[in-house]
């Protein structure tokens, strides 16, 4: 039994082959994976016959390792995709923070907000320029880039809703601080 993030990398690879740092950054906008998780798990990929590699030489740097799919992996993915997906978790440590706002200055929380805007803005940057990335012709349904357009939309929409909401808090504290003074 694979892990999702196995399933993820083999679904990657379904599309384009790459490398095990192109796995990395292609993975990130939708799930937070090292390379220490995913250079292990491509290993293991690899034993199991899910995936194979060819070796890259390269001239200033060591050589790399390109993935493909293998037919094994490929029936994985398309089993694994039809599988319910288990419940969304999430982590953040400014909400956990915001509940503890009561406790402290305003002054304090402010930044910490307006630093996760500035996270949030940098984030829709990166999102914005891969967006750019894929074709017109390529969005859609049958293209192996659909997915990376949805997601990626996905991404988009979550970071502006939590750009909205670190605005609003921001509002919020600033309101009660000239209120107060």
């Amino acid at each position: 039994m694979l892990n999702t993030l196995s399933y993820g990398l083999l679904g990657l690879l379904a599309s384009e082959s790459c490398s095990g740092y192109d796995l990395m950054l292609r993975i990130q906008p939708f799930w937070q994976a090292k390379h220490s998780q995913i250079y292990p798990l491509l290993a293991k990929l690899e034993r199991e016959g899910y995936v194979h590699f060819v070796r890259i030489e390269q001239r200033d740097k060591p050589d790399k390792k390109v993935y493909s799919l293998t037919e094994r992996g490929k029936q994985a993915v398309i089993e694994w995709v039809g599988e319910p997906p288990a419940e969304h978790t999430f982590r953040d440590e400014l909400s956990l923070k915001a509940k503890c706002i009561w406790m402290t200055d305003r002054e304090i929380v402010i930044p910490l907000f307006l630093t996760r805007l500035k996270q949030l803005e940098a984030k829709n940057a990166y999102y914005e320029k891969l967006l750019s990335r894929i074709p017109e012709a390529e969005r859609h349904v049958r293209s192996p880039q659909f997915g990376d357009y949805i997601l990626l939309h996905r991404a988009l929409s979550l970071a502006n809703a939590q750009i909205e909401w670190c605005n609003w808090v921001v509002n919020m504290l600033e309101t009660e601080i000239a209120a107060s003074s």
